[in-house]
């Protein structure tokens, strides 16, 4: 399976409705959808239910560049900033 926050549009929750015909992305037509490839990916591991179903949190921009373990670990510790 490939991970979907590779999507030029940083979308979580499936693909953005700009797939083209052939599968590949609306953003960078070189690239296919990571969302189409994620999703052939859980149907061959057999799970038609699986966790790509899940609604996910939207992409918070404000991060982008901040380190994601160190946001964890100050929050586990109850240390801010």
């Amino acid at each position: 399976m490939a991970c979907p926050m590779n999507c030029p549009k940083t979308l979580r929750n499936g693909p953005c409705g700009g797939v083209r015909a052939n599968g590949h992305c609306e953003v960078d037509p070189s690239m296919v959808c990571v969302w189409v490839t994620s999703w052939e990916g859980s149907k061959r591991m057999g799970n038609p239910e699986s966790t790509i179903q899940i609604i996910q949190a939207p992409v918070d921009v404000r991060l982008k560049g901040t380190s994601a373990w160190l946001r964890a670990v100050r929050k586990r510790l109850g240390v801010d900033k």
